[in-house]
């Protein structure tokens, strides 16, 4: 389980491919602290550390991940949103964040607003997932609150500690960001398939 508040960033220093599996190789600030078979999200995929080498570390994703999220997009040098699990006990300053991406979605539009911004995302409405107006939704791993909820459609208010904080600042039209819907709207997206 994750917060969805994103502790640093990592750089992808390496990537090397094998059969259907590729891995990652990151460096960043806290890589001394992880440990092997750690759960770390990255950009709000959880995967596992397999590998640590000094200032770097290895993690693996497999064909069905990669398939459902945009780390295929990945290159060597990309800026990466970074969170280790959460601890019990630790106050959940974001939202429940499983680190199972539910599908991808596309930026539409930034808007600058006096000092913040807006941005606004599409995604597929054929896997049933839905936003609630001032519900959460993590997008590449932040936890935020939606605004402007549409059908396949919608908003995030970014302020400027989290533009500089995470990759948002590398996010324009047409990015493609991973999405993990709230729980509670996949609760009721769910009821309201079963009714109709």
């Amino acid at each position: 389980m994750f917060t969805g508040i994103i502790e640093t960033s990592g750089t992808i220093e390496q990537i090397d491919r094998e059969g259907g599996n590729v891995h990652f190789t990151l460096s960043c600030a806290i890589t001394h602290e992880l440990k092997i078979d750690q759960s770390v999200a990255h950009n709000g995929v959880c995967l596992t550390v397999v590998a640590i080498n000094n200032n770097k570390y290895t993690v693996t994703a497999i064909q069905e991940t990669l398939d459902k999220t945009n780390l295929g997009q990945w290159k060597e040098g990309d800026s990466v949103n970074l969170e280790r699990a959460m601890k019990l006990g630790d106050r959940l300053d974001g939202h429940i964040v499983q680190g199972h991406v539910d599908q991808t979605g596309v930026c539409k539009s930034v808007e600058e607003a006096n000092g913040s911004w807006y941005f606004t995302f599409e995604y597929d409405t054929k896997a049933n997932n839905i936003t609630i107006e001032k519900g959460s939704v993590t997008v590449n791993g932040v936890s935020l609150t939606v605004v402007n909820s549409k059908d396949g459609e919608f908003s995030v208010a970014i302020i400027p500690y989290t533009y500089e904080h995470t990759n948002f600042k590398h996010i324009k039209p047409g990015t493609i960001v991973n999405l993990e819907f709230d729980v509670v709207g996949k609760y009721v997206a769910r009821l309201h398939n079963l009714h109709q």
